[in-house]
């Protein structure tokens, strides 16, 4: 298939029918073969260098941004501007951003042994054989008020230049340029927290391949109830993805709440033991995948059926509509420039407000799982994340709606935590599900 042809037949399959709500899973959609992959993923980055790059550093008012990584150990903002087909950067790879400002284009500089992708070396070691010494005569010539790095107190995945990499090109520069080093923190986190109109276009497509793979291994296709275990659903789902060549960013895990089982104690940090899954439980899974570079993050529920049962306990599917609730609830305080802390204090006030015992820790999701942006909530710290929950909700990012509700179950006589996970797109306005949600439970086996 052609390059034109395959981007045509994706960009049709998400702009058709997919747009429409849909709430089957029984279909898994197309996915694209690794050459078909490499010309989309092409593509996209391009354009952001392009266009998302200039746009960002006039914002926050940068006029040099630089990156630097060494092979294997590489800046995760920097690996995400290679092409597809680049597992790793080169040798010493140094980037360089200028904006000249006056409406004129961004140079896309590398200063290095090769040129790196979408951008063009400037070292020759015929002419100058030292690469340092090269990077700042590149930066001399261009005299920048502002040389932006990246590094960060607050975000790992803006924290990517290593402290070798920071003393030789702060040790090439004169000491007026030195001073002129700033961190690059709101710059790189913006670049990997925006998504393009296109990649949101596909992300539904994404996350549809996501559900569908949750659903089936939720279903009898999958689990014998008496025999299969917890554990035999979790390498059911990693033998699944690599099935499918896409790849998951963890290990998934599923585990079971059930009546005479002991009340959880709320430490998610602790691992899942194995459990075979009997009729009466209420299975969780919580999955993710990569594809296309971006990431997909679900948490799912499905109940197993009791001889004579066609649907789950009353009070389990209320616990679900409480947790349908408390989504709404947070996703109500999105708001264009509201801190992460600001939304997460907004939501829990108006919770308790509705007797939902709430716990929120949503987390922005895209180039990476628990990615760069606002961090709204983690679960032990409810109130607030000093530095990460501090930056701002912008527009056209993604998010997890990560968060559980403690519900009293009548029918158990106990409460549980309602764990749900849906990945939404906020859009400046309006936050909507890329997806859908799951408003009802899957059944063990299937009623419908």
């Amino acid at each position: 298939m052609t390059r034109i042809l395959s981007i045509s037949l994706l960009l049709l399959m998400c702009t058709t029918g997919f747009l429409n709500a849909q709430t089957r899973n029984d279909i898994m959609p197309h996915i694209l073969n690794m050459q078909e992959r490499a010309e989309v993923i092409d593509r996209w980055t391009e354009d952001k260098l392009d266009n998302l790059v200039p746009e960002l550093m006039r914002r926050e008012g940068i006029d040099l941004w630089v990156l630097v990584a060494r092979e294997y150990n590489e800046d995760p903002v920097l690996l995400t501007m290679l092409p597809a087909t680049w597992q790793s950067s080169r040798r010493t790879t140094i980037l360089l951003f200028f904006d000249p400002g006056n409406g004129e284009p961004v140079e896309r500089i590398a200063v290095a042994r090769y040129n790196i992708g979408f951008f063009e070396t400037q070292w020759f070691p015929d002419e100058q054989p030292d690469q340092w010494t090269r990077f700042a005569e590149v930066v001399e010539e261009r005299d920048p008020d502002k040389i932006a790095l990246n590094y960060s107190d607050n975000f790992a995945l803006a924290d990517g230049i290593s402290h070798t990499d920071y003393t030789h090109l702060r040790n090439s520069l004169s000491p007026d340029m030195q001073d002129r080093i700033v961190s690059a923190e709101n710059l790189a986190v913006g670049w990997l927290e925006t998504r393009t109109e296109e990649e949101q276009l596909v992300y539904r497509q994404i996350n549809r391949i996501a559900h569908h793979i949750v659903a089936e291994g939720l279903s009898e296709r999958v689990i014998t109830p008496g025999i299969t275990t917890t554990e035999d659903v979790q390498w059911w789902y990693r033998d699944q993805i690599r099935d499918l060549n896409l790849t998951a960013w963890f290990h998934p895990s599923v585990s079971v709440q059930r009546e005479e089982a002991p009340e959880e104690d709320g430490d998610f940090s602790s691992g899942n033991s194995e459990n075979v899954i009997l009729p009466g439980d209420l299975i969780h899974v919580d999955f993710g995948i990569q594809y296309l570079r971006l990431s997909t993050d679900t948490q799912r529920n499905a109940y197993v059926l009791r001889q004579g049962e066609a649907d789950a306990p009353e009070g389990l599917r209320d616990a679900l509509a409480t947790g349908n609730r408390l989504q709404d609830i947070l996703t109500g305080q999105f708001q264009t420039g509201r801190a992460g802390n600001e939304i997460l204090s907004r939501a829990l006030e108006q919770a308790g407000s509705e007797d939902i015992n709430a716990t929120i820790y949503t987390h922005p999701i895209g180039y990476h799982g628990h990615a760069a942006g606002p961090t709204i909530g983690l679960w032990d710290q409810q109130g607030g994340v000093p530095g990460k929950g501090d930056y701002p909700l912008y527009p056209n990012t993604a998010h997890s709606i990560e968060l559980n509700a403690e519900v009293y179950i009548p029918e158990w006589d106990k409460s549980i935590l309602m764990k749900l996970e849906e990945d939404a797109l906020f859009d400046g306005d309006t936050t909507y599900y890329i997806d859908g949600r799951a408003e009802e439970l899957y059944l063990i086996p299937r009623q419908h």
